[in-house]
């Protein structure tokens, strides 16, 4: 079977790994980074460009399309892919606004009755300041499009949430859902869901979440301290509401579902959705899915998802650790030269090779390290130790990942 994977960030090169471990799988990526050039073919496309990743498609005769990143999906590419005739792992553009459009996920999710926090779609100053007010702190302001998981701030500081509202121009203001939060990536037809392992992500940027949000700083799976019943009661309340109210607008959501929750004093709350992998959840999801990924994402594609077998996973857990650029998640120092690299389990998000050979920095998160062991103990040491042998000039990282879970410090209220 021949793939395309379109996307050159940590997610992409955690799907690449998980796609070229299939040995019946051959690999194209575009535009890829210099670690899914260790896996696949490179090829050069503009991501975002539908037409052109179509054409790239029927090029290298691919019989899956699976597109990693949300810009590409919100402009329409597997619409343009499946109107080739091939299959595409992802969302239509109409169904990818729940990730394009925060204000349009909260409108399905009422119709669909999901349990989700309050809110309000602002545009205008005195509709944010009557929101602010409703609410109270702390205040939650999120962009109502694409932001690259930079787009909400949380802040007591009601300045500071005013003055995010003003630079996004139309918001989303909402209560404050407090607990510990979970990701849940759930594999859909459209019709058929079948929810992967939920992992827990770190969004602040220091240790202890101090500091501005990010992109994601860390991820850890499983999570010892989750309620038994959480995937099955989020598939009933979350999942298969949301799918059924997109299939009653005509616009059915195929592909991954991300659902982003809070685990509240009254029950599973959704923060968000996306409409494709989170990072830096993947990496540590795919390094525990036995199943092959490749065959799994085309049931999704190809509607047979109902067909397919159980999930395997493996036993033990996992954790990786973003090793970030100098002045992150301010506007990244790059071209700094990476070494300590190679080693298995490093996964690059924002690389590059100099003309040179040397590897450089390329972006905000440079690395995504990822380790597997008996337990989360086990695979923070594993994780860490890889870490102390990247040598990056001016980066830094977060050293408390998945810290709390394994001294068993986190509880559901």
């Amino acid at each position: 079977m021949r793939v395309l994977l379109i996307g050159s960030g940590g997610r992409e090169h955690a799907l690449a790994l998980g796609l070229a471990a299939d040995p019946a799988v051959q690999l194209v990526a575009a535009p890829g980074n210099p670690g899914i050039a260790q896996v696949a073919e490179l090829r050069e496309v503009t991501a975002t460009d539908p037409a052109a990743v179509a054409a790239l498609a029927v090029e290298v005769g691919a019989d899956l399309v699976v597109v990693g990143p949300e810009a590409p999906l919100v402009a329409g590419v597997a619409d343009a892919v499946r109107e080739k005739g091939i299959a595409c792992f992802g969302p239509s553009g109409a169904a990818a606004q729940l990730e394009g459009s925060k204000a349009f996920a909260k409108d399905v999710m009422t119709a669909a009755g999901v349990p989700t926090a309050r809110a309000y779609a602002c545009t205008i100053e005195a509709e944010v300041e009557q929101a602010l007010d409703e609410f109270g702190a702390p205040y939650v302001v999120k962009n109502d499009g694409l932001a690259a998981g930079k787009g909400v701030v949380v802040t007591e500081d009601r300045a500071a949430a005013r003055a995010h509202a003003r630079d996004c121009g139309r918001v989303v203001i909402e209560e404050f859902l407090s607990g510990p939060e979970v990701s849940l990536f759930v594999v859909t037809d459209g019709t058929a869901a079948v929810p992967l392992m939920p992992a827990q992500d770190f969004k602040r940027v220091g240790d202890g979440d101090a500091g501005p949000n990010t992109g994601g700083m860390g991820a850890y799976a499983p999570l010892p301290w989750a309620p038994a019943d959480l995937v099955e009661r989020v598939m009933a309340e979350t999942v298969h509401p949301t799918l059924a109210e997109m299939r009653r607008r005509g616009t059915p959501f195929a592909g991954l579902l991300y659902v982003g929750l809070a685990l509240t004093p009254g029950g599973p709350k959704v923060i968000e959705f996306n409409a494709r992998f989170g990072d830096p959840e993947t990496q540590v999801v795919l390094a525990l899915l036995e199943t092959p990924l490749a065959g799994l994402l085309r049931a999704a594609a190809t509607g047979t998802l109902a067909e397919h077998p159980p999930l395997r996973w493996r036993s033990g857990a996992a954790v990786t650790v973003v090793v970030a650029s100098h002045n992150y998640p301010g506007p990244p120092r790059t071209g700094d030269v990476i070494s300590g690299a190679e080693a298995p389990g490093v996964i690059h998000a924002g690389t590059a090779r100099r003309a040179d050979g040397a590897l450089v920095s390329a972006g905000g998160r440079v690395l995504s390290v990822t380790a597997t062991g008996a337990d989360l103990a086990g695979a923070r040491e594993a994780a860490y130790a890889l870490v102390d042998g990247i040598t990056l000039d001016g980066s830094h990282h977060r050293t408390d990942i998945a810290l709390r879970a394994a001294q068993g410090q986190i509880a559901v209220p």
